[in-house]
């Protein structure tokens, strides 16, 4: 691996699991009576609410295209985390900027949006727990909604062919001391001294890769190692995502 570097602080033991497994996925889709498209998905200790809402109206900048739009919001609930925070009112706030940029690349890569043109998706992610990973715990949720949506259009008639054409998930990795982790908890992201956010799709093509060194610089072996596990490790959860969204068209 790298130069020496500063030890790795002790975590506790992983439950149940080794380093490069990620934690316990269990999700529910049409969890939200009012929207098209929904699911609660817990990624360990992390719990994500996804809705999909379908306004017939073009985003400004796609009006004369020939695709329509998805884009993505994310909130974090004030008890979400282990003290409260305040809600969350500041729409422009950067780190909420950045993660529904990356929520929305990461689905409307999953989609043939020729499907809904002159139309908009609004992907909602709201984290109701946050332990780690809430960012990549969002774009599984998401997914895993906009599967739930696109079902519902196709039992009801108002589409004829599916329109998902990737099955995008996305998981977090990172290096504790030398230990190379997958699918990192609050507690190991804290004292991480790399860590990538790795979007990719179950047949293992990259999407968007994320994140960096906090503590000095990573060779290109690490990064390259990062990335390969990361990978690795999406086309792992999107079989056990798939296994529990067996029932729908497509996945």
């Amino acid at each position: 691996m790298s130069a020496p570097h500063k030890s790795a602080p002790k975590l506790p033991p992983r439950d149940d699991r080794d380093l490069l497994t990620p934690r316990p996925l269990i999700v529910k889709r049409g969890v939200n009576p009012h929207a098209p498209g929904s699911a609660h998905l817990k990624l360990g200790r992390t719990e994500i609410l996804a809705t999909v809402t379908l306004e017939d109206k073009p985003a400004p900048h796609m009006r004369g295209s020939k695709e329509g739009w998805l884009t993505a919001e994310y909130a974090m609930l004030p008890r979400a985390t282990e003290d409260r925070q305040a809600r969350e009112r500041n729409l422009q706030n950067g780190r909420r900027h950045e993660i529904q940029r990356l929520l929305g690349r990461a689905l409307r890569s999953s989609l043939d949006l020729r499907h809904f043109r002159n139309q908009t998706l609004y992907v909602d992610c709201d984290v109701l727990v946050a332990d780690g990973g809430t960012r990549v715990a969002s774009i599984l949720a998401g997914h895993a909604a906009l599967h739930d949506f696109c079902d519902h259009l196709i039992n009801s008639g108002r589409l004829s062919e599916w329109p998902v054409v990737h099955n995008v998930g996305a998981i977090s990795v990172g290096l504790v001391g030398d230990q190379l982790r997958v699918d990192l908890d609050y507690v190991e992201d804290k004292v991480a001294r790399a860590d990538l956010n790795v979007v990719a799709t179950d047949t293992g093509m990259i999407i968007e890769v994320q994140g960096g060194a906090e503590e000095g610089p990573l060779t290109q072996t690490e990064y390259v190692q990062l990335l390969e596990a990361g990978t690795r490790a999406v086309q792992d959860i999107m079989v056990d995502l798939g296994r529990q969204l067996s029932a729908i068209q497509g996945l």
